[in-house]
């Protein structure tokens, strides 16, 4: 895909991730071509893909409109990724951990022991655990050494808030969210014993559970469609800025 294609493809993720384009909003190729400044070929070509991805649909015989994204849509693509991630950490375990990769996820611990070792977390606190917990989890896949659970992982992941690049949080209960993630990094720990000792089966128990454990899928859905006091973290590369529901 050409490079406007894939900015166009990125934003528009982005807007359907945070709930700025709505489900059922109806997309054209001019009005979103001009919205970007590009031609409509890239448009053409982002639709194709997020309609592969089962983020758009089409709409009659023109243009495409958001799909409307359940929470068991949500909940079967987390619990897809959490037997993905438990493969991958199964397989790390079992070939055992490399230096490096040994290493990248002792720095990740340590982060997280800061993070959580005050007692409190702040929005910008959980903005740094995002970019952690993105590195801990692309180290164990790429530990593998399988490099279909990453092409599978790709595919799954586009659905909002399945995949562990989209962090939801609560900025009004800030209290609950630091119990919510510390149990989250406390498995990280956990996940790291069992890779270094080379257990394999309870590395993928962990892993399976911590997908689920750490994505209220449900109610994050269900908070997002109410406006609620949800901010949706995504990967600072991708996002320009903040995406938050007042």
């Amino acid at each position: 895909m050409s490079k406007p294609g894939q900015m166009v493809l990125v934003a528009l993720r982005k807007m359907i991730a945070s709930g700025e384009l709505a489900a059922g909003e109806r997309l054209m190729e001019v009005p979103t071509a001009e919205l970007f400044g590009v031609s409509r070929m890239p448009v053409r070509m982002a639709f194709r893909t997020l309609e592969q991805e089962g983020l758009l649909v089409r709409f009659g015989g023109r243009g495409f409109q958001v799909r409307s994204v359940s929470a068991d849509d949500i909940a079967g693509a987390v619990e897809v990724r959490g037997v993905l991630e438990g493969l991958a950490a199964r397989q790390a375990a079992e070939r055992g951990l490399a230096a490096p990769a040994r290493a990248a996820l002792q720095q990740c611990l340590i982060e997280g022991d800061q993070l959580f070792g005050k007692g409190f977390v702040t929005e910008e606190d959980l903005q740094a655990y995002h970019d952690l917990n993105m590195r801990f989890h692309q180290v164990i896949i790429e530990a593998s050494h399988n490099p279909a659970i990453a092409v599978a992982l790709a595919r799954n992941d586009h659905l909002p808030f399945a995949s562990v690049t989209a962090l939801a949080i609560d900025r009004h209960d800030l209290a609950r969210e630091y119990r919510r993630f510390n149990f989250a990094h406390m498995q990280h720990h956990a996940v790291f014993d069992a890779l270094v000792n080379r257990q394999g089966a309870r590395a993928e128990a962990i892993m399976r559970e911590h997908a689920n454990a750490t994505l209220r899928y449900a109610e994050t859905f269900g908070a997002n469609a109410s406006g609620t006091g949800m901010q949706v973290i995504l990967p600072s590369a991708l996002a320009a800025s903040d995406i938050q529901h007042q």
